[in-house]
């Protein structure tokens, strides 16, 4: 079966690979900074930016506490990471990637389903 993903709070139509780094785009443009996608056999995926990296998360199912995407060679930590509830993260850089590799990796994630093979990912316990 070939997954599809929607982006939880837009329309129900799924979001192909292709498109989704646009939606993403536009979502942070119009100040949302956090986006949940979810996929046709129930996972989440997870995109909270600071417009300059992002965390990305994956989750297979309700209580998994999921894997998330890393860069382990960053140094420092970022703010900025604006949640729909107003909160107002700030995250070892370690935790999260560039913009630009977040993008990548959710577009990968929503093609294939699964981290890109050259991706860096933890998985949390």
């Amino acid at each position: 079966m070939i997954e599809s993903w929607v982006i939880n709070d837009d329309s129900p139509v799924p979001v192909s690979s292709e498109v989704v780094q646009e939606a993403l785009r536009a979502r942070i443009d119009s100040g949302h900074l956090e986006t949940w996608l979810t996929s046709s056999s129930g996972r989440s995926l997870a995109f909270v930016t600071n417009t300059e990296r992002a965390t990305v998360m994956l989750l297979e199912e309700d209580g998994d506490p999921g894997e998330h995407a890393v860069d382990p060679e960053a140094e420092g930590s970022s703010d900025g990471f604006v949640l729909s509830n107003g909160q107002d993260d700030e995250y070892p850089d370690q935790d999260t990637v560039p913009i630009g590799e977040a993008f990548r990796l959710v577009e990968h994630i929503v093609d294939t389903g699964s981290w890109p093979a050259d991706a860096q990912w933890v998985g949390d316990h």
